[in-house]
C-alpha cells in the first residue's frame, strides 16, 4: 500500500479529535471537581494544623461526627443484608412481579431525597397517617435518630442489590447445584460457593452505600429538624456552620467528609481493579 499525504491526514485527524475531547473532559473535571476539593482542604489548613484539630473539641461537631456514624453502623449492616436476599431471589428465581420488585428497589434513584424525606414525615410525623399512634405509645421518630436512620436507609436501600445482583446472573447457577448435588446444604452452598464469586461486587455495593450513609443531605434534613448537637449530621453540621460564619468549623468538617470520599474512591478503584483481574482470570 501507497502511503500519501493524504492517507497520513487520514489517520491523523481521528487522533487530534481525540487529544481534543480528552483535554475537555480533563478541564471540565477540573473545574467541577478538582478544584472545589483543593479549594475545601485549602481553607481547612490555612491557618495550620493546629487549628484544624482544635475544632474537634467543639462539642457539636463531635455530636455530628458520633451520629454519622451511628448511621452508616445501622443502615450499612441492613442494607447489605436485604441487597443479598434481594439479590439471591430475582437473579435465581422467576416469579410474577419480579420487574416490579425491581422498579421498586431502584425507586430512591429517582426519587429526590428531599421528597422522600417528607414521605417520611406524612407517615411517620407528628401530623402524619401513624403520628399519633407513635405519639401515644411516646415513641419519637421524626426529629430524632430513628427518622434519620429510616431516610437513609431509604436512600441507600439500591446499592448492594444493583451491585451484586449482575454478578449472580453472570456466574449462573450451576456451581451452586453442583455442590448441592454433592451433598451441601444452603448454608454451605453461600459460604462456600456463592459469597467468594460475589464477594467484590458486595464490597463494591458496601463502599458505595457507607458513602452514601454518610454523605447524605436532602433526605435527613427534612427528617432531622437539623437540632445543633442531636440530630446534626456531618453534612448539617457544615451547612449551618457555614451560614453562622463559622468557616473555619465548616471547613474542617468538609475536610473530613473530603477524605471519606478519597477513602472511598480509593477502595472503589481496588475492587474495580480485582474484579477486572478476576474477569481476566
Amino acid at each position: 500500500m501507497t502511503i500519501t499525504k493524504e492517507n497520513i491526514g487520514s489517520k491523523s485527524q481521528p487522533f487530534k479529535i481525540e487529544i481534543l475531547l480528552i483535554v475537555i473532559s480533563l478541564v471540565y473535571i477540573a473545574l467541577i471537581i478538582f478544584l472545589p476539593a483543593v479549594n475545601v482542604f485549602t481553607e481547612a489548613f490555612k491557618n495550620g494544623i493546629v487549628p484544624f484539630f482544635s475544632n474537634f473539641s467543639n462539642q457539636d461537631f463531635i455530636s455530628a461526627i458520633r451520629l454519622t456514624l451511628i448511621i452508616a453502623f445501622v443502615c450499612v449492616p441492613v442494607n447489605t443484608v436485604f441487597g443479598l436476599c434481594a439479590a439471591w431471589a430475582i437473579a435465581r428465581h422467576k416469579f410474577p412481579g419480579r420487574a416490579f420488585i425491581i422498579s421498586l428497589i431502584d425507586l430512591p434513584f429517582s426519587i429526590s431525597p428531599v421528597v422522600a424525606g417528607l414521605m417520611i414525615m406524612l407517615i411517620l410525623g407528628r401530623q402524619g397517617w401513624l403520628g399519633g399512634f407513635l405519639e401515644g405509645i411516646n415513641l419519637r421518630i421524626v426529629f430524632a435518630t430513628p427518622g434519620i436512620v429510616i431516610a437513609t436507609l431509604f436512600i441507600t436501600l439500591p446499592f448492594v442489590a444493583r451491585e451484586v445482583i449482575p454478578v449472580l446472573e453472570e456466574m449462573g447457577p450451576e456451581q451452586e447445584e453442583a455442590a448441592r448435588t454433592l451433598g451441601a446444604n444452603d448454608w454451605q452452598i453461600f459460604w462456600r460457593v456463592t459469597l467468594p464469586n460475589i464477594r467484590w461486587g458486595l464490597l463494591y455495593g458496601v463502599i458505595l452505600t457507607n458513602a452514601r450513609a454518610m454523605g447524605e443531605f436532602g433526605a435527613v434534613s427534612v427528617v432531622s429538624g437539623n437540632i445543633a448537637g442531636k440530630t446534626q449530621s456531618l453534612p448539617l453540621f457544615v451547612e449551618q456552620a457555614y451560614k453562622q460564619y463559622q468557616t473555619q468549623e465548616a471547613f474542617s468538617a468538609a475536610a473530613l467528609l473530603g477524605l471519606l470520599a478519597l477513602v472511598t474512591l480509593v477502595a472503589k478503584t481496588i475492587v474495580e481493579q480485582k474484579t477486572q483481574i478476576k474477569d481476566v482470570d
